[in-house]
């Protein structure tokens, strides 16, 4: 439906593959000024829409892909856009947010997103041209991989599956351009309703409420981002990789199936040297000033280095100090279409079970030169790869390897030790797709990598600030940025403090100790907080393009409503109270840290972090919180 709203485009396609129709879906102003965009108005169209207890791989299933109304208006790092549908992995809600190209030119098609139905009788993708839609046949570009597949659908903004999605493989990714749909099994999905891919362009400009004052707001916030130290500095010089040896110095890093918090040649595979010996040049995702990607060399040819998430997990999670390996193994995951978060840490639980003598996999820790071949063995599900595309929760049921087994819900953690950091770890707990470390609120960047930080082992102070940071978070996201564009929220004075060892330990004990004041803000009506916070300059930008009322308040209030809907629809399809944890190797065996050993105290923290969220004890939302939000 058209919007009064400005930076929506006003259509969202509703396409049923079965039938062939494609229509328009009734999305009400409504909608968008109580969820915004992305992934909560695709968690508020699967709510609407999707029958509890589906099989999340039939064709019963529904595919949303989604933009926000920042994505694609020149705001820093707001190319971003999220496709979302039961996850085959978890059986819950799944959702996954690329940088790729694709969102910024469905817009410009004229579509704000897309709602997919049924399932097609043969390959297909979905070409959308200034606002006309078509679904091709793809019969000639099955079986290709992501970047081949791309490239076969033409110009404009493009997504698409590799063969572990054509194979349902339950991790598949989606990859736009080299960016990739990783969490949750989207490209499983996809599979499933034989769709390969889709391709957008179109010259349609994206309204503006006040374009002049949006672009003057704009200029000034990449000003800002390009003189923080945080964006101007750390992430363009050593990317997301730059976090691997502090993570290790600060018993922060998996190791060997997370058994261990440091890696003694963290060095060899950690940020400082991919940038001194591997970096070709920086990248970034389209409208960003951060450029923050890495592009290194395979084999004479550029393409896209490896995260900080892959470098951990198919390195020290594995004990596998191979630098050039695992940058070709991480582009074999991009083109193969394979979560490399789900896979590493996958490997890292096989030869765990292999050294137990639970599972005779052949997979070993140190063992590298039959890792590129158990990789394409899973996306092809061949050999031990058809059971280990099932994931880390599969494996653990079959082989009764549940305490020392690294997931929660079904999502397989992400590469940061919870015992190092509880806050992260009651993050991991609760978040709302599994163990995500966006979703569950990225705490251990005010734990451990952030230049100031809180006490990681205060327990008491966790719960507030795990609230704060999932909602602000989610927000950002259903807004359309990056969740990187957060971290100007740490003053830039912030940064000078590390290297002064006292004040350092000062600040933080200040900070650990402000949890009751971050109480008051979670428990606070909203109507207090009707201001803008020049350290988060987001809610200016989407006032100045939508015209929608926006402040710090109404911002939060998106970001705890969504998250609350994204818990309603998890409790709909079975979610207890007693999904909301960790593995015993967390909760009871001590990680070693000098003479002190330390585990998360999740049970002191969940009781706390459920009252102030308003859910019972069951963990269920109240009838009186959905009230407050308009949920019901």
């Amino acid at each position: 439906m058209p919007s009064k709203f400005k930076g929506y485009m006003g259509q969202v396609c509703d396409i049923n593959l079965t039938t062939g129709s494609v229509g328009q879906y009734p999305l009400t102003d409504e909608d968008r000024e109580k969820y915004l965009g992305g992934r909560f108005i695709a968690t508020k169209i699967l709510w609407d829409e999707l029958q509890p207890g589906t099989d999340p791989l039939s064709e019963e299933n529904i595919l949303v892909v989604m933009t926000s109304p920042l994505t694609g208006t020149g705001a820093p790092s707001t190319s971003r856009y999220d496709i979302s549908a039961k996850s085959p992995l978890t059986g819950l809600i799944g959702h996954s947010n690329s940088g790729g190209n694709f969102g910024m030119h469905l817009k410009r098609a004229g579509f704000d997103g897309v709602v997919i139905r049924g399932k097609s009788d043969k390959p297909v993708y979905i070409e959308f041209d200034n606002g006309t839609v078509a679904i091709k046949d793809a019969g000639n570009i099955w079986g290709m991989n992501t970047q081949d597949a791309q490239k076969a659908m033409g110009q404009g903004g493009t997504l698409a599956i590799g063969p572990a999605g054509e194979h349902q493989v339950l991790f598949a990714s989606v990859a736009s351009q080299e960016r990739s749909h990783g969490r949750c099994g989207m490209g499983a999905v996809m599979g499933s309703k034989n769709i390969k891919g889709m391709v957008a362009r179109g010259s349609q400009k994206i309204p503006l409420y006040n374009s002049e004052e949006f672009k003057a707001h704009v200029k000034k916030w990449i000003a800002m981002l390009q003189k923080h130290p945080a964006t101007g500095e750390f992430a363009p010089r050593l990317g997301t990789a730059g976090f691997l040896t502090a993570l290790s110095i600060n018993n922060a890093l998996p190791t060997k199936n997370f058994s261990k918090g440091s890696f003694e040649h963290a060095w060899n595979i950690g940020g400082e040297r991919l940038a001194e010996e591997f970096l070709v040049k920086n990248s970034g995702c389209v409208s960003c000033p951060i450029r923050c990607g890495r592009v290194v060399e395979i084999d004479g040819k550029e393409v896209k280095g490896p995260e900080y998430e892959i470098l951990s997990l198919l390195g020290s999670n594995m004990l596998i100090d191979d630098l050039d390996a695992i940058i070709k193994w991480n582009y074999q995951l991009d083109l193969l279409g394979l979560d490399a978060i789900t896979t590493g840490t996958l490997m890292g639980f096989a030869a765990e079970l292999n050294e137990r003598g639970i599972w005779n996999c052949g997979i070993e820790f140190g063992k590298k030169d039959t890792i590129a071949q158990i990789i394409e063995d899973i996306a092809y599900k061949r050999g031990i790869g058809e059971e280990l595309s099932k994931g880390v929760r599969y494996l653990a049921n079959k082989y009764n390897a549940q305490d020392f087994a690294p997931h929660v819900k079904g999502l397989e953690l992400a590469a940061y030790e919870p015992r190092a950091a509880v806050g992260h770890g009651l993050g991991y707990a609760t978040a709302s797709r599994g163990a995500c470390h966006l979703d569950g609120g990225y705490m251990i960047y005010f734990e451990v990598t952030g230049p100031v930080t809180l006490n990681p082992h205060h327990y008491r102070s966790k719960p507030s600030w795990t609230i704060l940071d999932q909602n602000l978070l989610a927000a950002v996201s259903a807004g359309g940025n990056c969740l990187f564009t957060s971290w100007t929220f740490v003053p830039k004075k912030a940064y000078k403090v590390p290297g002064q060892k006292w004040l350092f330990l000062l600040l933080q004990f200040m900070l650990t100790h402000t949890w009751l004041l971050i109480e008051l803000v979670v428990r606070m009506p909203k109507w207090l907080l009707r201001f803008h916070v020049p350290l988060l300059p987001h809610t200016k930008a989407i006032e100045l393009a939508t015209g929608m009322k926006m402040d710090f308040g109404r911002y939060y209030m998106i970001g705890e409503r969504g998250y609350t809907l994204e818990r309603m629809f998890n409790i709909r399809e079975g979610l207890k109270a007693k999904d909301d944890t960790l593995p015993a190797r967390f909760t009871k065996e001590p990680l070693m840290f000098g003479k002190k050993g330390y585990t998360v105290p999740l049970d002191k923290m969940l009781k706390k972090y459920y009252k102030l969220r308003g859910w019972d004890d069951e963990g269920k939302p109240t009838k009186k919180l959905l009230k407050k939000l308009h949920i019901v």
